[in-house]
């Protein structure tokens, strides 16, 4: 738990991804923070004095001082509040769930984008069939496995909210289905389903 005497704050948007992710972590940890709602058309003062180099969300502000990029803010909070650790202990186990996190982030999300908002059909079958080897890997790598972390709630089970619910979000809203399903991807179907019960999607922060 956050000590009364420690401030943490953090900038994002409702909408981010990599927002929400921060926001996982800290209701994970059992952190108590307070959100600030950024606007991306007008950003504010203090989200430019935070994160000066890039100018985005999100920033985890930890008694003043500034932590930006979503994978970089979950290690901070993790070796910062020891509680519930997301990282393993094992150096190549942590290797491996970096590696697994910034796949996600530079192949998976990419190809779901393009999956669900490509220019024409062509582009976004091509997309699809690109998602479905790469879901494979991330189903692999569940083998044996509850979660990413193995029992517990780990780091990658975090960084893999992009395809345990954002995935749903964008079929729903781009009108297509089928790219993850029970039939193709049963151990990756029912991680997601079981993910989206844990403790770290409810709650609320102060504001």
């Amino acid at each position: 738990m956050a000590m009364a005497e420690e401030e943490v704050l953090l900038f994002s948007t409702w909408p981010s991804i990599y927002g929400r992710r921060v926001e996982m972590a800290l209701k994970l940890k059992g952190i108590e923070y307070k959100y600030i709602e950024e606007d991306l058309t007008n950003k504010s003062p203090s989200l430019l004095k935070y994160n000066p180099v890039h100018k985005k969300i999100p920033v985890l502000v930890h008694n003043g001082k500034p932590v930006a990029e979503s994978l970089v803010i979950l290690e901070y909070i993790d070796e910062t509040w020891k509680n519930h650790p997301i990282l393993p202990k094992h150096p190549y186990e942590r290797a491996n769930t970096r590696f697994w996190a910034k796949f996600i982030d530079e192949k998976c999300l990419p190809a779901i984008l393009k999956a669900c908002w490509g220019e024409d059909q062509k582009e976004r079958e091509k997309a699809a069939e690109e998602l479905s080897k790469l879901l494979q890997f991330l189903e692999n790598e569940l083998k044996g496995k509850r979660f990413f972390g193995g029992e517990t709630i780990g780091l990658l089970d975090i960084a893999a909210n992009t395809i345990g619910y954002w995935l749903g979000v964008f079929e729903e809203a781009a009108g297509v289905s089928e790219l993850l399903t029970r039939e193709k991807f049963p151990r990756l179907f029912n991680w997601a389903n079981e993910w989206l019960t844990c403790k770290c999607h409810q709650g609320k922060s102060t504001s």
